[in-house]
């Protein structure tokens, strides 16, 4: 696979206050991030809310502005185009190649728009189709997300919440991007809902020879649908590795912590087991010391409290890890019981 997409020390800062009485509180959202994105791959971003992970996405389509680092964009094999650099009109074109899906179906679409002009408005926007031919790509479009023609002057609140997020989707897909970035893209959805929309991401992947940046705090959902994880902790990356060797054996105790709140479906072997994430999440602008994540690690020493430990491959393996002891410590994947194992991959079951 070839490279789609690169992030470089990307950093994210937020100023609160500040004014005549002095400067203000410095709000570090993202700290210093480097990922990749291969063409074709599902890249999963995961992590308690406040991490980052949604200002990641924002950032990298240019919705908030980086406060330093870069965003590289590869179109063709050989190209790199900085996308971190355009100001507002430069970016545009490139917009159509790296689109959003959003958590809400509902508040993302325009409630007085009808269903064919909210899929049409970006082919109008970039200027792509008109008349005859914009319609049949309309048509079309929302045909392979399962939208029928009939429904098409129909407006949002006409449809359940599964079927406004097919219409988000067929919005995102209607420009024939090669990145969408989904943010919870089925968060706020039943749970037999989110399996149609997760088997319908996969097929439309194929169809229209797609990436994905999918964004959840949903473990089990990432586990059917991802091809290798980054796990986000107070805006720094803890670990990226591919997803079954992240199930099965982490190397960083936060994500050891995210599994173990992975539910058990047989009730008789939840006693003593808890879904809830242990500790608190420090406040963003009174970060700890050393390594971020060690005011709730259980494996804490002396040396996370002081120097924060480095992102780096853990014997050489495709997994990455930013733990001082990443190479030793046995932590608890999923696979380990397999009711969490089934938990985990439970949505591919559902029709």
């Amino acid at each position: 696979m070839s490279t789609l997409l690169t992030v470089e020390n990307l950093s994210k800062i937020y100023t609160l206050g500040g004014g005549l009485f002095g400067p203000g509180r410095e709000l570090v959202a993202l700290n210093d991030i480097n990922l990749t994105v291969e063409a074709g791959e599902t890249l999963a971003i995961v992590g308690e809310s406040g991490c980052g992970k949604t200002t990641l996405g924002r950032c990298i389509i240019k919705a908030q502005p980086v406060s330093s680092g870069k965003v590289f964009y590869h179109p063709e094999e050989g190209q790199r185009m900085e996308l971190s650099a355009l100001d507002k009109r430069a970016i545009k074109p490139w917009r159509r190649d790296i689109r959003m899906i959003f958590q809400d179906p509902m508040s993302s679409l325009n409630p007085n728009m009808r269903v064919f002009d909210i899929v049409a408005e970006p082919l109008r926007v970039h200027r792509i189709a008109k008349g005859r031919e914009l319609e049949d790509k309309v048509i079309d479009t929302l045909a392979k997300v399962g939208i029928p023609a009939d429904a098409v002057g129909r407006y949002p609140h006409a449809f359940s919440g599964g079927q406004r997020q097919r219409i988000g989707i067929a919005r995102a897909l209607v420009l024939d991007p090669k990145l969408v970035i989904a943010d919870e893209a089925v968060s706020a959805l039943d749970v037999s809902i989110q399996a149609q929309v997760l088997n319908l991401l996969e097929d439309l992947k194929v169809d229209f020879g797609l990436t994905y940046i999918f964004i959840s705090h949903d473990l089990g959902v990432v586990n059917y649908i991802a091809d290798r994880v980054v796990v986000m902790y107070l805006g720094h990356v803890v670990e990226n590795a591919p997803t079954e060797a992240l199930f099965e054996r982490p190397r960083h105790p936060y994500s050891e912590m995210l599994l173990e709140a992975l539910p058990i479906a047989d009730p008789t072997r939840r006693k003593g087991r808890s879904t809830e994430l242990k500790g608190e999440i420090p406040y963003l602008g009174n970060r700890p010391q050393g390594c971020p994540f060690h005011t709730r690690c259980k494996y804490a020493q002396d040396i996370c409290r002081a120097e924060k430990p480095a992102l780096r491959p853990v014997n050489g393996s495709a997994q990455l890890a930013a733990c001082h002891f990443a190479e030793t410590l046995e932590l608890k994947g999923a696979y380990g019981d397999v009711d969490a194992q089934m938990a985990a991959k439970g949505l591919a079951h559902v029709e």
